[in-house]
């Protein structure tokens, strides 16, 4: 069984937080941690645009009873990267240029994530800075409110069946299927993975299916909880499929 645990506390908790964890404890930090930006502020009704239908319909996407707490007013401390360099060998940070004063090692490692969604107020594209290579990578996966991706292979083409979407549970939720690309590209399988702001879970899900020991923290509690309802509705889907995998793999040999 694969370890996957989350802890709803603030991951700088000077007692049982990052501080506490031995050097390179972790073989990778993925997160998503708060850009200071204030998204918290802005309202979701005011960028709830109509999405058209193929009878010439338009429908809205429904508001979400997102979390309330004030996640997004502040960025982390610079000590916070210090620590998360100390005890992760290699890093991927989601939103990375909103940080490049705070990262404590320079590299030119990027990660561009194009998400297909159209003209609207949402960025075009979310970057990741990352020190695991040098090069600048980019991928395309769709994520416009109900238009989603069919999948990474086709990730321009919407997926057709709208209750086949992930559901979404947080503000700033990234898709699974995204974490998916990391996992299959970068992160080997059974590596080690620390999330600081876990959020909708999405990166637990992914790392579940990679086998690598996940640790997470979550601060907000409504947030902490709707990734826990997740986790347990999803992780038993997933080891029947593992099994099932790992049947096939003993047919095979």
């Amino acid at each position: 069984m694969v370890p996957s645990i989350v802890y709803n506390m603030d991951c700088n908790d000077p007692i049982k937080g990052i501080s506490t964890f031995s050097d390179n404890q972790f073989d990778y930090a993925l997160i998503d941690p708060n850009w200071g930006i204030g998204e918290t502020g802005i309202s979701s009704k005011s960028r709830n645009t109509a999405v058209s239908q193929k009878n010439g319909s338009t429908m809205k996407i429904p508001d979400k009873d997102y979390s309330d707490s004030n996640w997004d007013n502040e960025r982390p401390s610079k000590e916070f990267f210090t620590q998360l360099f100390r005890i992760s060998k290699f890093q991927i940070i989601k939103g990375g240029n909103h940080f490049t004063d705070l990262l404590p090692e320079v590299s030119p490692g990027r990660v561009v994530w194009d998400k297909v969604n159209g003209t609207n107020d949402f960025s075009d594209c979310e970057i990741f800075w990352t020190n695991c290579f040098k090069s600048v990578r980019m991928f395309s996966y769709m994520w416009n409110g109900m238009m989603q991706g069919e999948s990474l292979l086709n990730p321009r083409k919407q997926q057709g069946n709208k209750a086949l979407n992930e559901k979404r549970i947080h503000r700033s939720q990234t898709p699974i299927k995204v974490y998916d690309w990391f996992y299959k590209n970068i992160i080997p399988e059974g590596a080690s993975v620390i999330d600081t702001h876990t959020g909708s879970g999405s990166n637990r899900i992914s790392a579940y299916k990679n086998k690598s020991p996940f640790l997470g923290f979550e601060i907000d509690k409504k947030s902490f909880l709707a990734q826990e309802k997740r986790w347990a509705e999803t992780k038993p889907e997933l080891d029947q499929k593992m099994q099932i995998l790992n049947l096939m793999f003993k047919l095979v040999e």
